[in-house]
This record gives C-alpha cells, structure tokens and sequence, in this order.
C-alpha cells in the first residue's frame, strides 16, 4: 500500500482498479502523506468560512435533498438583504474573511438583487472574499455578480456519470449542464468548487473513480465532499449514511492528486461522527465553514437529518470550532484563505 500512495504522491494519478484498493485503505500512512502535502503549501493554518444559509427554497426536486421542492413539509424562509448583511458585520466582527453566500436554487433572488448584495458586501467589506453557492444559472448571470464582486463559486457537481446523475436527479436535471456551468465559472476568473457525496444510493466504486478523474480534469480550486445522510421527508429516507473511513480515505487521495486544494472538512463528516470534522483536518482537509445564519432560520435549513450545530449562535460556533482545531494541532487563522496556486 506505501508503494501506492507514494505513486499517487508523485504521479498525481492512478489506474481505476488501484484508486479502488485505495478506498479500503487502513494504513495510516495515507492520510499522514495527505498531512504533509498540505503543510507543505498552507501550513498548518485552518480557513475559517462563514456561511449564511439565506434561502432554503428550491426549484429543483433532487432525490436526496431536504430543500426539495416536493418536500411540503419543509418550512420556507427567505433572508432580506438587511439581514445577510447583519450576518457578515457579525461574522466580520468574529474574525471571518469569507462569506459563503448559500441557497437553494430560488429565483425569487433575481441578478438585479444578488448584484445588489454582492456589491453592498463588497463595498462594506473589502478585506474579504464573497463565495456564492446558489446553483445552475446562465452564464450572463455569473458573470454580472462576478462584476458585482464574486471571488468564488461553489457548485457541487454531485457525481461525473451520466446515469447515476440520472438516479439522483430528476429528469429536467442535466449532468451535462452542471459540469458546463462549472467551466463557465472558472472562464470568468471565479475560484471554482465542486463536489460529491460519498455513498449516494446506487454509488459504486467506478462512480467515484469517475469523480476522481473528473476533478482531475476540471482542476478546481476547492472540492467538498461529505458522506450521504438521508433525509426523513425524501425519497431516499430509509437509505444507509455514507462511511466515515471512505470519505476520510477520498479527502486523503483528493490532497494528494490535488496539493494545492481548499478542502473542507464538513458538518456532514461533524454529524456522522462526533470528531468527524477534526478527523477530516487530519485527512488532509484545511477548510471549515461554521454557521453565521440567524439561529431562528437553522432548523429549517435541513439538507439531511440531524444536523449538528443549528441552535449555536456564531460566536459559540467559532469558540467550539476553534478549540476542536486546536486540539488537532493546527490553529484557525483570520485570512481570506486562498487558493494558492
């Protein structure tokens, strides 16, 4: 297995069938070498990202997710401007140097607004990186809230084969269009993220080597994958979670293909595992996103069950992120966090 992983070290690639023996990898050594490379590059600095959850409608009726639109028992809300920008003076005033302004694909968000937002963020708060993460949308969209002061654009592709995209979405869906919208993202000078969930219904291993090369190909500046946990008010309810120790095993190969990678660790791995997150840092990840959204709204920004952290307020969050980073020998640093390329 060491012969492998220092192959996949140097080479940045491997055949399909060993990326496959490497999933099942136990050896600590994988995730040591993961350890290296980062520190290599960011040291053993930990980006904080403040998210705010501003709108958990969504036109789209994906199979696996809580804010689908079929989902009538899910309680809707909409965050004003006024109030996202209450969000980032609180986040700012917390140490926070990015906001990840999230959603669920609502077009009651018009460009005329979301312009308006990123550039009264802008404005207020030159020193800090605005990262959207609201869907598919033209590309005239994307670029006029570049122009507007967008630095960063998080798109999870969900999964590079075709069918089982197919499995997941429904059937207006394109996997085609989700990965153009990626290239347009990153032609327009945004840092670009996409994505993945580990153990999806229907995911095998040759799914996640698709990924794998996928990335490799995309060459995007951050990649955040969290293990599938299902949600009571879906379809795919009484699926099994994800596993913890092949999440942990892709974050250690994805910083090894990738070095220069921002890699979170996320509240997905925190809520399958109690020392998800911290075991996600020491697989090689060196991001993490507490929540800065209003505690009254969290609750009913639900992707999956049980969700950790929905009734702490934004300084507990950053108190008890802090000291969990600590505890694993890396600090949290008050930094943009960027892609160092």
């Amino acid at each position: 297995m060491k012969e492998l992983i220092d192959r996949l070290e140097s080479e940045k690639i491997l055949s399909r069938e060993e990326f496959k023996t490497l999933f099942t990898c136990a050896d600590e050594y994988l995730f040591e070498r993961a350890r290296f490379t980062a520190q290599k590059i960011y040291g053993k600095s930990i980006y904080m990202r403040g998210l705010i959850e501003f709108t958990n409608y969504c036109k789209n009726d994906c199979l696996y997710c809580g804010l689908r639109a079929g989902n009538n028992k899910a309680d809707r809300y909409r965050l004003s401007k006024e109030q996202i920008l209450d969000c980032c003076k609180t986040g700012h005033s917390l140490g926070f140097r990015t906001f990840v302004l999230q959603g669920g694909e609502d077009f009651y968000y018009t460009d005329d607004l979301l312009a308006e937002i990123v550039s009264e963020i802008r404005a207020g708060y030159p020193d800090c990186a605005i990262t959207l993460s609201i869907g598919e949308r033209g590309y005239d969209s994307y670029e006029r809230l570049r122009k507007a002061g967008a630095d960063r654009y998080l798109l999870r592709h969900e999964t590079a084969n075709d069918e089982h995209y197919a499995s997941l979405h429904p059937a207006v869906m394109s996997p085609v269009n989700r990965k153009q919208c990626l290239y347009n993202l990153k032609e327009l000078g945004y840092q670009i993220g996409c994505g993945f969930m580990v153990g999806s219904p229907n995911q095998t291993f040759d799914h996640l080597v698709d990924d794998l090369l996928f990335i490799k190909e995309l060459k995007p500046h951050m990649v955040g994958i969290g293990p599938f946990i299902p949600h009571s008010d879906t379809p795919f309810r009484d699926k099994p979670s994800g596993d913890l120790n092949l999440t942990l095993n892709l974050l250690a190969i994805l910083r090894l293909m990738q070095p220069n990678l921002l890699l979170p660790a996320t509240t997905a791995l925190g809520t399958l595992d109690p020392s998800g997150r911290e075991l996600g840092v020491l697989a090689g990840a060196n991001v993490v996103m507490p929540n800065l959204s209003p505690v009254n709204v969290r609750k009913k920004y639900l992707l999956y069950d049980n969700k950790i952290c929905t009734g702490d307020e934004a300084a507990e969050c950053v108190a008890c992120m802090s000291m969990r980073i600590k505890n694993t020998g890396y600090e949290i640093v008050v930094a943009r966090g960027d892609w160092i390329g």
